[in-house]
């Protein structure tokens, strides 16, 4: 009698939908994606950041179930990488000197929303999502907030100042670094004869002409 012919399983093919995504880190591929989208003035939309993270469309949704939520994301990660250059910044200060430290927050601010005007965007207005909607992000600004106060308070405390009203020299620097941040990523300063290659040496005169104003003459 004839042995019966042993069957061979047969492959299963796989198609790529159908493969398991085995991504290191898809959330951070999907935040960065969401950040380059919008550096391109692109709309942002949670499958535009699949496509360009490569995945199926419904991958993303595991961890942002919508739009706005892959927005926050991508606005605490910007603020992270702004808190980055801000605590570089301070960490060259010196700690005695508290109108030095804030004249290199402020440099450190217009630097960054310079080079960095799609994240400046994300984290500055409310075109792209509720900032009210991130703990993370409202305590984040509370903070550096709370920073900006100590160093006035502590340059007060020195007599360096001439005016002892903080909360007006902490608005207005404020409106001066987010103004001239502003001016820069409409593309205002041509029309005022600054150009490109002078705008930061412009930002530092700026910032310069600012402290100034507001320390004490020796």
């Amino acid at each position: 009698m004839s042995a019966r012919p042993t069957s061979k399983p047969r492959a299963r093919r796989q198609t790529a939908e159908a493969r398991p995504y085995h991504h290191g880190d898809l959330r951070r591929v999907l935040v960065d994606a969401a950040l380059q989208l919008a550096a391109e003035g692109a709309d942002v939309s949670v499958r535009e950041a699949a496509r360009r993270a490569a995945v199926s469309p419904g991958a993303p949704f595991r961890h942002f179930p919508n739009r706005d939520a892959l927005m926050a994301a991508a606005a605490e990660e910007a603020q992270r990488r702004f808190r980055t250059e801000i605590e570089a910044a301070l960490g060259d200060a010196s700690a005695a000197d508290p109108l030095l430290r804030f004249r290199a927050f402020g440099l450190a601010y217009l630097r960054w929303a310079m080079r960095n005007p799609a994240h400046f965007e994300i984290i500055s207005t409310g075109r792209y999502f509720a900032h009210g909607s991130s703990p993370e992000l409202t305590r984040d600004n509370a903070e550096l907030i709370a920073l900006t106060e100590q160093m006035l308070a502590d340059a007060a405390a020195q007599g360096l100042l001439r005016s002892a009203d903080l909360k007006r020299i902490q608005i207005a620097g404020r409106a001066l670094v987010y103004g001239f941040a502003r001016m820069n990523l409409d593309g205002h300063f041509p029309r005022w004869g600054v150009e490109e290659g002078e705008i930061e040496r412009m930002a530092e005169g700026v910032i310069d002409l600012f402290i100034a104003g507001i320390a004490r003459p020796d």
